[in-house]
């Protein structure tokens, strides 16, 4: 005969015996009570929604992700901008060296003659140096315009005895020129040191001085002139005597260029 069972927890009524029945196995998941239901859902259909606690915090949020994707965007940009601009500098930089074959002048100087030195006297000095600087642009396709704002400078050891300035005028290409500047001073002191160490190269027929050129220039290739460009000329030289018939007895110039 078949046995009745029994909905729920119910224990049989009095009079009525049953056969126990072993209890069910544990299980980790949660047995849901009486009266309740299970409801599956496919993992990719379920939508999370922030609780009301966090959806101000999630709104920030996205609103920073979405601006960082945008200024990400701008500076990606703007980086191909730079880098395209860069690498047509480059290329119209090398059409023009390979086009126009630029070589750069040689300066040097030619002669000194010099005046005010007498350093047997207390008073200051007012030395004057007539130099001439000879200028070669051997390029056959660029002039140079030596523009105002010059300055010519010579020096003894640390002290500036002199200054001047370069005339202005254009230098044709493959041309040679020969440009006297006159350079004045005045109110020059120099110590004891300086005083006996200078006599004593006069002595020798060995006096250094240091001459240092500035000119601003501009480049003429065709019917282009560029910006000004600061040529910068240092020369190292030595005569014999401080007199207007000084010689040279060495000399050794170096040449440089500030483009801005």
């Amino acid at each position: 005969m078949a046995e009745r069972i029994y909905p729920g927890d119910s224990p049989p009524s009095s009079g009525e015996h049953s056969n126990p029945k072993p209890a069910p196995p544990s299980s980790d998941k949660p047995i849901p009570q009486p009266g309740t239901y299970v409801v599956q859902i496919p993992k990719d259909q379920v939508y999370r929604v922030p609780p009301p606690e966090n959806a101000r915090r999630y709104a920030h949020l996205s609103k920073c992700k979405s601006s960082r994707s945008t200024c990400c965007r701008c500076c990606c940009c703007l980086l191909t901008t730079i880098l395209s601009l860069l690498l047509a500098a480059a290329i119209a930089a090398a059409v023009i060296y390979f086009v126009l074959k630029p070589e750069a002048p040689n300066y040097s100087v030619e002669s000194v003659a010099i005046k005010g030195f007498n350093l047997t006297s207390p008073s200051p000095l007012s030395p004057e140096f007539d130099v001439t600087v000879r200028a070669d642009n051997g390029n056959d396709k660029i002039g140079i315009y030596y523009e105002k704002g010059s300055s010519v400078n010579v020096y003894y050891q640390d002290v500036n005895l002199s200054n001047g300035a370069l005339p202005v005028f254009y230098q044709p290409t493959n041309n040679v020129t020969l440009f006297e500047t006159a350079l004045k001073g005045s109110g020059i002191e120099l110590t004891a040191a300086s005083l006996r160490s200078i006599s004593n190269d006069q002595n020798k027929g060995t006096v250094p001085f240091t001459l240092k050129l500035r000119a601003p220039v501009k480049i003429k290739a065709g019917s282009v002139k560029t910006w000004k460009i600061t040529v910068k000329v240092t020369c190292k030289i030595t005569v014999d005597k401080l007199t207007a018939a000084s010689k040279i007895v060495s000399k050794d110039c170096d040449y440089g260029v500030d483009l801005w």
